[in-house]
């Protein structure tokens, strides 16, 4: 009976953000929130949700005194119209069902939280005596097919984490022939290796601070508006605006206002708007940094361009 339910609750999602349904039809048994945000924001770019399918996967049940909580994983894929462009928006989500012990449907609820902060002490950039002299051209194509081949997947030749947003981005920078320095110092420079890694490498802030103070090899320029981002390109999060930069994702397209889409993981997303507004992690007093990654393009020739 509880995956039927999951079954049932996911169709109704799906109708709402196609539209074939009004959200007042569910919202009593549904925290439909992230999907009406999604929804709102879809409408707001010009946006159309032509088509939407889904995929559920189960995880062990959690027993609380008088009903079932059945966590699942939600795997959504949208076909979007946005004028005459057609683009597939994939993103993950972490719900969860609430059953009596009569199999009737209490709630359901998405689990969608940036909690994580991250490291304070001690942080410092790599001084230049370990900075390659060679000039760093950086391969944005390399680094947006690598995001888009690992969006949904770990790759096991890196560490995972539970929070995994900022460590995706850094093995798609490095698969753009970012350097690695300042290893075995995990205050300094920007690596993974030999089963540890530096805070700038795994964490959302330290990595907000690195690129854009960085003077050599890998470093970035922050910008004042997204439009100027370019795919491969990175933007920082911090959703309760108290400075402290909570996630991190990677520019892979740019939609038909230009736009960035963007791939993330820890909620794993693919073609995701940048701004987050769709996320319930989202608040008004958000910020961003938009960093535009820096090489050494102009001393050896130009650089792809995609």
């Amino acid at each position: 009976m509880s995956i039927e339910a999951i079954k049932k609750m996911t169709e109704k999602h799906l109708q709402f953000l196609v539209g074939d349904i009004e959200g007042t039809e569910i919202s009593s048994i549904s925290n439909i929130k992230s999907f009406q945000l999604r929804k709102e924001l879809a409408n707001k770019r010009g946006v159309e949700i032509v088509k939407a399918v889904a995929q559920i996967t189960p995880e062990e049940e959690e027993g609380q005194e008088g009903k079932r909580v059945i966590p699942y994983q939600l795997k959504v894929r949208l076909v979007n119209k946005q004028s005459e462009y057609f683009y597939i928006e994939e993103y993950k989500q972490l719900r969860k069902i609430h059953l009596s012990r009569k199999e009737q449907l209490i709630m359901d609820e998405c689990c969608e939280t940036y909690p994580f902060k991250g490291i304070d002490q001690g942080f410092s950039l790599q001084s230049d005596d370990n900075v390659r002299k060679a000039p760093f051209i950086y391969d944005r194509l390399a680094a947006v097919q690598y995001a888009e081949r690992w969006w949904n997947d770990t790759n096991a030749s890196f560490h995972s984490f539970d929070v995994n947003c900022t460590n995706f981005v850094s093995q798609c920078l490095y698969a753009g022939d970012a350097m690695m320095i300042g290893y075995p110092n995990r205050t300094k420079g920007w690596w993974m290796q030999s089963g540890s890694w530096s805070y700038s490498w795994t964490v959302a802030h330290a990595m907000s601070m690195f690129l854009p103070n960085s003077k050599s090899g890998l470093r970035a320029t922050q910008l004042d508006d997204p439009s100027q981002l370019s795919p491969g390109d990175v933007i920082c999060y911090d959703f309760e605006g108290d400075g402290r930069f909570n996630h991190t994702t990677i520019v892979v397209a740019k939609d038909d206002n230009d736009m960035p889409l963007v791939n993330a993981q820890t909620y794993n997303s693919r073609m995701r708007y940048w701004s987050y507004e769709d996320s319930t992690a989202y608040t008004k007093d958000i910020r961003y940094k938009f960093l535009r990654i820096e090489d050494d393009a102009k001393v050896k020739g130009e650089q792809d361009v995609i």
